[in-house]
């Protein structure tokens, strides 16, 4: 219960977020990969706004590396980001010496409409970086698949 109140209050900031950019000339519908896209683990998600020219902005809303049961919310935002047809990249930047680079593709899913959790898919390259105390940096690559969330949580209205 407590994840889905802190993700509608999260989409209800991100809508206001949008509603506030406003300059944005519109995609068209079957091209718009803007909104809300899994992450990693349940509760966590990526918000990708793609802007006129190629430009991506957004972030990464991820469990921070802390243990136990009162785990919080690190939200790293993007330094940078590219849509260049359906190639998309972005790195964000970091928070608690931690930071993400995304190489890959943003294209269609599954789902049958564009109102389906899974319309749109981001796949490619997921490398999380690390740097330690010593200040030295690792990385851990993976393949990932992020699906689209829903179309009408992620445009929900603000109140």
């Amino acid at each position: 219960m407590r994840n889905s109140t802190v993700i509608f209050i999260i989409l209800l900031l991100n809508a206001s977020l949008l509603c506030a950019q406003g300059t944005q000339s519109p995609a068209p519908p079957d091209q718009d990969y803007s909104g809300m896209y899994a992450f990693l683990q349940d509760g966590e998600f990526v918000q990708l706004t793609v802007e006129g020219q190629g430009l991506v902005t957004g972030l990464i809303s991820r469990y921070g590396d802390s243990t136990g049961d009162k785990r919080e919310f690190v939200d790293n935002f993007f330094k940078e980001g590219r849509l260049d047809g359906k190639k998309l990249t972005f790195t964000t930047k970091p928070v608690q010496n931690v930071w993400f680079e995304f190489q890959g593709t943003v294209g269609r899913g599954d789902a049958q409409n564009p109102g389906d959790e899974g319309y749109y898919v981001l796949q490619g390259k997921l490398t999380q970086y690390v740097t330690d105390a010593a200040k030295k940096t690792t990385a851990k690559s993976q393949e990932v698949s992020l699906k689209s969330f829903p179309k009408d949580l992620d445009s929900a209205p603000a109140k």
